[in-house]
């Protein structure tokens, strides 16, 4: 079977089953702070597990694409080295929120594996939970035991501990026991020799988990206590890459046709050919899956950066281009050469890889060259530590300065001095990493205790879009410890006027107002597993109590003006620079806004004023603000609204109109585009290959921003004589400028030319070379040509200038090219040496040299020691 059939005949299995097929997540996590990456199939769905939301449909069944790569579920470093893990995958599942349990999961899965997929039954072993007798005390899952005993021997079922039965996501959140469905896939020689089920969760390449059911009931609290949840839930997950191995009777998932046609231009790029050696093969998997990992991630939104998510698709990336330049020789940027091979191979599946194909080989083929120049980079550097090494070691902190302040691989580093014969100080690196991890993790550490329900959440929590106050009630709240923002907690109301952050706009502030007239400062809001929560930095003395919810207005007004002003702005580069324009992301607040977007160049000053002036010619045209709440996204969609990639749409969404600009948004906006005032761009900038920036500002800051250049000017003009024309008075200046610096330059050559001739009379020998020390009044780029006249008309000259300027000092040495080459004399070597008497150091080449210091008392010495150099 053909990857994409098999893909298809899962969903369309459970569909058979009254499933919903829904799509993929996308892969890069924007509303909950436990988690960067999608990294199961579950994640998704947390909010149904957890009781705050209710699913439109009972029972759903996808395929979702994950990232595991860091926390918890890291499979990182296995990557290629074996051939079943992957960086991204796709997880095939079936869901029942509160619907089904343990029967129906347990006998539709062996009845898809067996009689759809025809698996031979005699390969497949599975597990149950055996139960724990630590803090948690769980018995036995005698339940799906029972089921199990009905389907297969007793022989093939294996009990499991906590750490293979029982599936967490995290320290906290949804979790339960599961059932792992295992297959052998050996040949029957190598099943003569030992039992499947001794191989089990025993990492043999082709004794591997195939399907993990799991019956969600618990969830874990932040001081480790399980509580039941308020339903029973099926989540299970089957790795799409390892059914394929299974159905297309491979032995390595690198063997389907999921990773056979990346794997062919590889090799066809790089002329290696896979299977001849065990580098070169590791290699070319790693590429091959992270180049997937990295694809879907730019689909997604997520470009790589030296932060957060953004830094951990830089790594993956890199990780891929180190592998090629070790072990394919690939010393220019070949990777992005097979994204268009990914994108055909998965683009029905996942559309966006189509839509964002070019924008990823941009960016990938920019970070492939930008790396491939740190590499020539770190070698040189390398070569400089092998040098200066007296016992053949590095030590673990200049390699580690190595790998953290240059970017070169640690892997790199002790392959290269393995290789010329020198070690690692491997203990010193690791300790040099802890303590940058430690130093990290301490300054972003949070925990959060657990929550502590008071009254219900209202099904339409959110009211900020026609009230900036309400009568709310506490819902419940938590206290949260942070290192970086010290002890705050979370509150949760019944209802809220409060915009949580989302869709590039900053959560709102405001107040909390009890009856008795407590006043609770709300410094931020943001929306967790559908939970909209309140930060504070204290709790009100009565929870219990009545209270009215109050959004600071000014701040709401003006982050609404720049909000709309940003859909304006996208209608604008659209309309202005074509069609091709697609948002990347934004940052929309109360004072500024910055909006990404796609594009292949710099945007010229002439199509910058072209925008602005478009987007201040709508809000002229008081535009109103026409929306559709609980609209379908496809009628959306049909009526032209523009959808981002990246961002999780529901069945229902809400649809922002302001004339011909129309954008599925749940911002908040102004209710006529007059409201805005006037709209200014400050700044346009490239954030990576193919994307742009453009920073502006509107409506009150606008106004400031006005103001300011007016006072700025004001002061130009009081202080130039034609007030009136500041222009031409500044012309007019500058003209002086210009001929007053011709006239100092005419002096100082004269003021040169006469130095000379004195300084040409105080020469002395000293061991047969021409030496002349001297303090002189003239600046760097004097002293220079001087040194050079007398050079040219006296042979074997060595001469030291020291100067002052602006309390600095200055020193310069000059060598003959004769005495360099003969004496062994080098200008750099001796100004580093001289430049500790002021102070300071420098360097050059060995027949000229400067170096600058901040103690200009120190020249008198270092004039003196320049003739030791030559005695």
């Amino acid at each position: 079977m053909k990857s994409q059939d098999i893909r298809k005949q899962f969903l369309e299995y459970f569909k058979s089953k009254s499933h919903s097929i829904v799509p993929s997540a996308p892969m890069v996590i924007k509303d909950d702070p436990t988690l960067m990456f999608t990294n199961a199939g579950m994640n998704q769905f947390k909010e149904f597990f957890l009781g705050n939301s209710i699913p439109k449909n009972n029972r759903v069944t996808d395929t979702q694409k994950c990232l595991r790569v860091s926390g918890k579920h890291n499979d990182l470093e296995e990557v290629g080295h074996d051939t079943y893990h992957h960086t991204m995958f796709e997880m095939l599942g079936n869901w029942s929120f509160g619907d089904y349990f343990k029967e129906e999961a347990i006998n539709w899965a062996w009845e898809l594996l067996t009689e759809v997929f025809k698996i031979n039954p005699e390969n497949l072993y599975v597990s149950v939970f055996e139960g724990s007798e630590d803090r948690d005390n769980l018995g036995l899952d005698t339940e799906a035991l029972e089921l199990w005993k009905k389907i297969v021997p007793e022989d093939r079922i294996i009990y499991g501990n906590k750490k293979d039965n029982f599936w967490e996501m995290g320290d906290q959140g949804p979790c339960g026991p599961c059932s792992e469905i295992h297959i052998d896939i050996r040949s029957e020689v190598e099943k003569a020799k030992a039992p499947g089920r001794d191989l089990v969760n025993m990492d043999h390449p082709q004794v591997v988990e195939i399907w993990n059911l799991v019956f969600m009931q618990y969830n874990r609290k932040a001081n480790g206590d399980l509580e039941e949840l308020p339903a029973k839930h099926i989540d299970t997950g089957m790795g799409f890459e390892r059914l394929c191995m299974v159905l297309q009777n491979k032995q390595s998932n690198y063997d389907t046709d999921v990773f056979t046609p990346l794997l062919n231009e590889i090799e066809k790029i790089t002329g290696v050919q896979y299977g001849k050696s065990e580098d070169s093969n590791i290699a070319m998997r790693v590429i091959a899956d992270h180049v997937r990992a990295v694809a879907f991630s730019i689909a997604d939104g997520q470009l790589p950066s030296n932060t957060g998510a953004g830094y951990v698709i830089r790594r993956i990336l890199r990780r891929a281009i180190r592998y090629g330049f070790t072990f394919l020789n690939t010393k220019e940027p070949f990777i992005y050469k097979l994204v268009p091979v990914l994108s055909e191979q998965m683009g029905v599946a996942f559309p966006e890889l189509k839509s964002q194909q070019g924008l990823m080989e941009n960016v990938i083929r920019e970070e492939e060259a930008s790396f491939l120049r740190t590499l020539e980079q770190g070698l040189v550097l390398l070569e400089n530590l092998m040098k200066d090494s007296k016992d053949k070691t590095i030590s673990g902190e200049k390699a580690f300065e190595l790998y953290d302040t240059f970017g070169f691989p640690i892997d790199l580093t002790a392959l290269i001095l393995r290789e010329n014969g020198y070690e690692l100080d491997e203990k010193g690196f690791e300790a040099e990493l802890k303590k940058q991890k430690d130093r990290s993790r301490e300054a972003t550490a949070v925990s959060a205790g657990d929550w502590i329900d008071l009254n219900e959440v209202e099904e339409d929590t959110f009211i900020g879009y026609d009230q900036l106050e309400a009568e709310v009630k506490v819902a419940k709240y938590r206290k949260v410890e942070s290192k970086k923002k010290g002890e705050m907690y979370q509150v949760v109301l019944n209802k809220t006027p409060f915009y949580p952050e989302g869709g590039g706009q900053v959560g709102d502030k405001g107040i909390i107002l009890s009856s008795d007239g407590e006043v609770v400062d709300v410094v931020d809001t943001k929306k967790e597993n559908n939970l909209i929560v309140h930060f504070t930095k204290e709790l009100p003395r009565n929870t219990d109590a009545d209270f009215k919810a109050i959004v600071n207005k000014t701040e709401r007004s003006n982050t609404a003006s720049n909000h709309t002003a940003t859909h304006l702005l996208h209608q604008a580069l659209r309309s202005i620079l074509g069609t091709h324009v697609e948002q990347k992301g934004s940052m929309v607040q109360s004072g500024y806004l910055r909006f990404d977007f796609s594009h292949f160049s710099k945007v010229t000053s002439e199509e910058l004023e072209k925008v602005e002036t478009f987007v201040n010619a709508r809000i002229r045209e008081n535009l109103s603000l026409e929306e559709q709440r609980n609209i379908s996204y496809q009628e959306a969609i049909d009526q032209g609204a523009i959808a981002l990639f990246g961002e999780k749409y529901g069945d229902s969404v809400r649809a922002i109109r302001f004339g011909d600009s129309m954008e599925l948004c749940g911002g908040i906006h102004v209710r006529n585009t007059s409201d805005i005032w006037y709209f200014k761009i400050t700044g346009e900038s490239a954030v990576a290959s193919g994307i742009r920036r453009i920073e502006a500002i509107s409506g009150e800051a606008a106004m400031e921003y006005f103001e300011e250049q007016t006072n700025i000017l004001e002061e130009i003009k009081s202080g130039l004589k034609n007030a009136n024309d500041p222009v031409k008075a500044i012309n007019n200046l500058q003209d002086e400028n210009i001929a007053l610096k011709r006239q100092v330059e005419s002096l100082l050559k004269d003021k040169a030319k006469n130095l000379k001739s004195e300084l040409k009379q105080e020469v002395k020998n000293v061991n047969g070379i021409n030496f002349l020390s001297k303090r002189v009044d003239l600046d760097a780029a004097g002293i220079k040509d001087l040194a050079f006249q007398l050079g040219e008309e006296i042979d074997d000259l060595f001469l030291l200038f020291g100067t002052e300027q602006n309390g600095k000092a200055l020193l310069s040495c000059y060598i003959s090219k004769d005495l360099v080459k003969e004496k062994d004399l080098n200008a750099g070597q001796i100004v580093r040496e001289l430049g500790k008497y002021i102070q300071g150091g420098g360097g050059g080449q060995p027949f000229f040299a400067t170096a600058g210091g901040k103690k200009p008392d120190g020249l008198n010495e270092a004039l003196q020691k320049a003739e030791s150099f030559i005695k």
